[in-house]
């Protein structure tokens, strides 16, 4: 069976390669082995973020390159190239295998037997659309974390400020008409006070000013219609739509755009059309990921969790007891006072500090204060570090950066990373599971944190660093225990020691 001939091949070659490998890599590679044979589909957590370390790659690669038959893998561009470049010639070097290898945004032809590489915007958009663009065959998909966030670009319709004119163009003798339409919405948007968020929701009244824009202008010539316009204005009339503006006040320019509350019904009719494999890295706290198999609209796969190994990926989580709720007016004073003691103990270590903040004005508060005490080595949100250097940043910069820069000796949270319902799009998300009497908090806001905290940390794991986690809810509220185990393996220490943070076991592994 090829499952034994895959573990046997990965076996000896991680053995040839003298590299440190990751403890399920084999049990990985039997899985994805047996789901290509079988064509059952699967759903692989790894424990680590995929787009991190990417050590979990050779796992679904050598099945993929072993598997006599054609095969499909979906990954964004930054991991083709890495695939292209590194991982696909060592491994067929060493397997002295000519499997034809392609990258591609549909199917080469009916003669190609190989490996086709394609992002997850082709893949998903192919499949959306029922464009037929790739054949139903087994198909792997890597880095699922982000696949409600790939769906839901798929789906959303957007008008910019180059769309009005272009609508403009395509109905000449209606242009003031059509320009009367946007100097109302331009006045309802911008009534909206100033947000961190730059954006606000679309009210009834404003969407009826485009609804009528729309029936009028489709009554005119419905075939001189801009797709932009008729996208977005028919998601005016779906059930279950987020619609909200964009708003750049610097420039008085707005954006509109569209897009479901939930994208299960439209990922659950693609599923059964060919076996998948889909790998993240923590999407679910159980092996079986019942929330995250609901809202994708997965059923009837195989699930299969790893966890992280205690001993080579446990971080130290100082999570000091006595601080105030983050929503009290003594929060942000004790947090300043919390921030300032660890940098004093953790002055004579060599490494980065990072201090995590969502909240934004708070963020460059905190900035202010530290720069005006520790200098230059305090940046917000920059690159750009000195080799001590102390990085304030919210959760976005930091997701996106955190893999080109070194990991951190500490790692400093002020608050859990529950989606504010301040911001009109996750307000919109939270009414439609009231109005479905569902538990929003445990189906969406809290996975969404938990998710958010495993991206977060997973540099930390790498040296064996320290976590300070300053948001007291952990420990007051039902859903720490959720907390803990997502951050887990862990060691939980309440108390700081200077002497930790220059101790050799701290340096980053090998």
């Amino acid at each position: 069976m090829i499952e034994v001939k895959v573990h046997q091949q990965l076996r000896a070659f991680l053995r040839g390669s003298g590299e440190p490998s990751w403890p399920h890599q084999l049990t990985m590679a039997r899985l994805v082995a047996r789901a290509l044979r079988l064509g059952r589909s699967a759903l692989i957590q790894t424990g680590v973020p995929c787009n991190y370390q990417g050590r979990h790659r050779l796992s679904y690669l050598l099945p993929a390159l072993m598997w006599p038959k054609p095969a499909i893998l979906v990954a964004p561009s930054d991991v083709q190239q890495r695939l292209l470049m590194v991982e696909i010639p060592r491994l067929q070097q060493w397997m002295g295998t000519s499997k034809p290898i392609r990258t591609g945004t549909s199917w080469p032809g009916a003669d190609f037997t190989g490996l086709l590489l394609t992002t997850p915007d082709a893949w998903l958009q192919d499949r959306l659309q029922g464009q037929q663009g790739f054949p139903t065959i087994p198909t792997i998909l890597d880095g699922v974390d982000d696949l409600e966030a790939w769906t839901r670009n798929q789906l959303m319709a957007c008008m910019g400020p180059a769309d009005w004119h272009d609508l403009m163009l395509a109905f000449p003798r209606q242009i003031e008409i059509i320009r009367d339409a946007r100097v109302q919405l331009t006045r309802a948007v911008f009534q909206h006070p100033p947000s961190p968020y730059d954006c606000c929701p679309i009210e009834d009244e404003t969407r009826a000013i485009l609804q009528r824009l729309y029936e009028f202008l489709l009554a005119e010539n419905a075939l001189a219609m801009p797709d932009a316009f008729r996208n977005f204005a028919e998601g005016l009339y779906a059930d279950e739509q987020l619609i909200w503006a964009g708003i750049d006040r610097s420039q008085g320019l707005f954006s509109l755009s569209c897009g479901p509350v939930e994208v299960t019904d439209a990922l659950t009719p693609i599923w059964p059309q060919q076996p998948v494999v889909l790998i993240g890295g923590a999407l679910d706290l159980e092996a079986s990921a019942p929330v995250y198999c609901a809202g994708m609209g997965l059923a009837d796969l195989t699930t299969l969790k790893f966890s992280a190994d205690p001993h080579s990926e446990l971080i130290h989580l100082y999570l000091p007891e006595g601080l105030p709720l983050p929503n009290t007016a003594q929060f942000q004073v004790c947090l300043l006072r919390e921030i300032r003691s660890m940098l004093a103990l953790s002055a004579a270590g060599e490494g980065l500090t990072v201090i995590l903040i969502g909240d934004v004005p708070l963020k460059a508060k905190v900035g202010a204060v530290l720069a005006a005490e520790f200098g230059s080595r305090v940046q917000v949100e920059k690159t750009s570090l000195d080799p001590r250097g102390i990085l304030v940043t919210g959760w976005e910069f930091w997701r996106q950066h955190q893999g080109a820069l070194p990991p951190p000796m500490l790692l400093a949270i002020a608050t859990l990373p529950i989606p504010s319902l301040e911001h009109p799009l996750v307000a919109g998300r939270v009414a439609y599971y009231k109005r479905k009497r569902l538990d929003w908090f445990r189906l969406y806001l809290l996975p969404v944190a938990l998710n958010e905290l495993q991206w977060a940390i997973a540099p930390v794991r790498e040296r064996l660093g320290i976590v300070a986690l300053l948001d007291s809810r952990v420990i007051h509220r039902s859903y720490g225990q959720s907390v803990l185990a997502a951050l887990g393996p862990l060691a939980r220490i309440n108390y700081l020691d200077a002497s930790w943070f220059t101790r050799s076991d701290y340096s980053v592994r090998d």
